[in-house]
């Protein structure tokens, strides 16, 4: 999956948008009222393969964590929300997909259709 690829994707849900609050190469995708807010994604522009963070359920992170040795605990996030997915091919994209909708669905309260 490419950043593009993932951009794409997440930019369909209602009310998301794309934000550089810790500068340039990091673009933090959020939702809600602007300027604030609440994260939804990250995405570490410029990473090979790309790197994106996404909230998720705690006992699902642990065991996409187990499953998985490229979904990893959030990168300076909480830990117990957030994971850090290393988008290597090891995740199929529809499991990303799936993952992105559940952290739009955590942040919002509102479903996404696939």
């Amino acid at each position: 999956m490419t950043h593009k690829e993932f951009e794409d994707y997440l930019l369909q849900f209602a009310d998301v948008w794309l934000d550089y609050p810790f500068g340039e190469g990091t673009a933090v995708y959020k939702y809600g009222e602007k300027p604030e807010g609440k994260i939804v994604a990250i995405v570490t522009e410029g990473s090979k393969p790309l790197r994106v963070s996404l909230k998720c359920d705690p006992q699902l992170a642990v065991n996409l964590r187990e499953k998985y040795e490229t979904v990893l605990p959030g990168y300076h996030l909480n830990k117990k929300h957030w994971n850090t997915i290393i988008c290597s091919g090891q995740l199929p994209d529809d499991e990303i997909h799936d993952l992105m909708r559940l952290s739009y669905l955590l942040v919002s309260g509102k479903e996404v259709a696939n």
